[in-house]
């Protein structure tokens, strides 16, 4: 009878034990330093993989049955002896000369973990290996052979989509500049092109011809515009683009007002892709049956999908969403605020921000209250913006701004208030009705004066088709 192969890990098993003796799963994860939600779904993956229940479950506490004592057992002889190898790398006899590590979470703590050994041990060298999900770069201060740059991409969120039945476009993943040719080739125009990695907001290009989709390929993946990485490419999705952002902790969330920013350079959706030239919020085209389908399909779960893979999110969650003939899709996610929406959400915020905050750093849903009122904001930039832009422009006019007025790329010179950016600044106004809102940002626009500002006069618009 051929062997049955195991595919637990040891972080499952280092979970099971530590709650085995205490018969808590609280007291594991306050040891480890992680939620209690991620010990509970390590052991429950644990349990699936062995085909059997480990701890007995009520209500309010777990109790070790005994096929847990059973596995107990075994592993204290494991871990004894697991351990008593690992304080003997610690010496200063140790032979080992590379030490291969796989990351996949805490990055900054074992990144500074490394750097204190390395300072004990100078002899031993890291490697730090990739699964796909993690990219690696040179530290460049000498400290380390290789560094975390990033752990969760574009890939891994299509990959977690697809898993949990979450709506969004089709795609594919590609390092190869032939082989993601040849799939754009073999489908249809336009087509979304995406770097998975960081890269300022300009990411994401929508190729209408194949000769964008070639120069955009060649950038993301031969002349490393943006830095070695991979390609993300999706079928074009048609509709209204709308974000949603929400406080995660766990499986528990709380939604914020939805926005829509405004991605391309000039008036009309015309222009280059930009990090955002204006938002506004609230959305009439986003009812309220398609807001409750966003938050219990795509938003919690995503938070629920988190938990269950063993690393649930804590912060903020923003949806990039888009309203099709066919539902409401995916179209990215970020794990963090979104700009140029928060500027736009947050004014709109009533309840203490520390409060809110807190409340999600100690792993809990927060209670949030939000104004009524409509926020309508444009972004004042730099003639050039996205590509070569000036510096140094003379602004006046700012003391008469009435609304809220974010300086975006903006500095100092001999005691005048120069550009310093490619979106310098941004005027966010509020009021009663979206049509006031925006009327107020355009009269404040109008009081700013600069020779070499551009903005969006149609911010907002949409919402009156």
């Amino acid at each position: 009878m051929q062997r049955k192969e195991y595919n637990m890990e040891l972080l499952q098993l280092r979970y099971f034990y530590e709650s085995a003796i205490t018969e808590s799963f609280a007291q594991t994860a306050e040891k480890y330093m992680v939620p209690a939600t991620s010990v509970s779904a390590a052991v429950k993956r644990l349990e699936k993989e062995l085909g059997c229940p480990l701890f007995d479950r009520s209500a309010n506490r777990i109790r070790l049955n005994g096929n847990g004592r059973r596995l107990q057992k075994s592993l204290c002889l494991v871990f004894s002896e697991l351990d008593a190898a690992c304080d003997a790398l610690r010496t200063p006899q140790i032979d080992t000369r590379e030490i291969k590590m796989l990351v996949r979470a805490a990055r900054s703590q074992v990144t500074e973990g490394i750097i204190s050994f390395r300072e004990m041990h100078p002899e031993i060298a890291f490697r730090l290996l990739s699964d796909g999900n993690v990219k690696l770069e040179s530290a460049g201060d000498g400290k380390l052979d290789h560094a975390i740059y990033s752990i969760l991409g574009k890939d891994f969120a299509k990959r977690l989509m697809k898993k949990y039945d979450v709506p969004t476009a089709d795609y594919a993943t590609f390092t190869s500049f032939d082989e993601a040719m040849e799939y754009v080739r073999k489908g249809s125009l336009p087509t979304v092109l995406k770097y998975d990695g960081l890269a300022a907001g300009k990411g994401v290009v929508i190729a209408t011809t194949m000769e964008e989709a070639e120069a955009t390929l060649r950038d993301m993946l031969l002349d490393t515009k943006f830095g070695e990485g991979r390609v993300v490419i999706e079928e074009f999705l048609t509709g209204e683009e709308f974000s949603l952002m929400c406080f995660v902790a766990g499986n528990k969330i709380s939604a914020m007002p939805v926005a829509q920013d405004h991605k391309r350079a000039y008036d009309n959706d015309e222009g280059p892709n930009t990090g955002g030239m204006g938002a506004y919020t609230e959305l009439p085209f986003v009812s309220a049956e398609d807001h409750a389908y966003a938050m219990e399909k795509i938003m919690q779960r995503v938070a629920d999908a988190m938990v269950e893979e063993g690393v649930p999110f804590t912060g903020v969650l923003y949806g990039g969403l888009m309203k099709t003939s066919q539902g409401i899709k995916v179209i990215e996610f970020n794990a963090r605020f979104g700009d140029p929406e928060t500027e736009v959400v947050l004014p709109r915020l009533m309840s203490d921000a520390v409060d809110v905050f807190t409340a999600v750093a100690e792993n809990n849903a927060p209670e949030t209250e939000w104004s009524k009122e409509a926020t309508l904001g444009i972004v004042l930039a730099s003639k050039g913006y996205p590509g070569d832009y000036a510096k140094g422009f003379a602004i006046r006019g700012t003391e008469r701004v009435e609304s809220k007025l974010y300086h975006m790329g903006t500095a100092m010179k001999d005691g005048e208030l120069v550009t310093n950016g490619g979106r310098v600044m941004f005027v966010v106004a509020s009021a009663s009705t979206l049509r006031e809102a925006q009327q107020k940002a355009r009269e404040d626009i109008a009081k700013i004066e600069c020779e070499n500002l551009f903005h969006r006069t149609d911010i907002g618009n949409k919402a009156f088709k």
